[in-house]
């Protein structure tokens, strides 16, 4: 097997280095966007939410719940047959909403409606941040 290296110049390298801000796809900043939030509530709320796993996604499913309006942001997946309950965010809808630069916010809002629909309680008690744009 001949690696491709037409003109006999070496292996190619990546456009930018791996330090650089721009290497990390923009699914990754948002997984870590999804990761901040859930860390940010876990001291609070961990006892309370039991086994919960956090998880991001490109898009809904296109099976949408007979109760949703549009394109749902997030869902929460009740737990079943051992798994724990799951908290899905959607990533192409959530960017799709906001500016540039406050997905911050809207993923944090949205984390915490799905929590909120998990402990039973409102949005507002599970983040104090709730609804704020900071």
């Amino acid at each position: 097997m001949r690696r491709r290296d037409r003109h006999e110049r070496g292996l190619r390298r990546p456009l930018l280095p791996y330090d650089a801000p721009a290497y990390r796809t923009r699914a990754e900043v948002f997984d870590d966007e999804v990761r901040d939030a859930a860390e940010r509530l876990e001291p609070r709320w961990g006892r309370a939410w039991g086994r919960i796993d956090f998880a991001s996604e490109d898009v809904p499913p296109s099976d949408p719940t007979p109760w949703e309006d549009g394109v749902p942001l997030g869902r929460v997946f009740p737990s079943e047959l051992g798994q724990p309950t799951r908290v899905v965010l959607y990533r192409r809808p959530i960017e799709l909403r906001v500016e540039d630069g406050h997905v911050r916010s809207l993923v944090r809002d949205v984390l915490a409606e799905q929590v909120a629909a998990v402990v039973g309680r409102a949005p507002e008690d599970v983040d104090p941040d709730y609804g704020t744009s900071g």
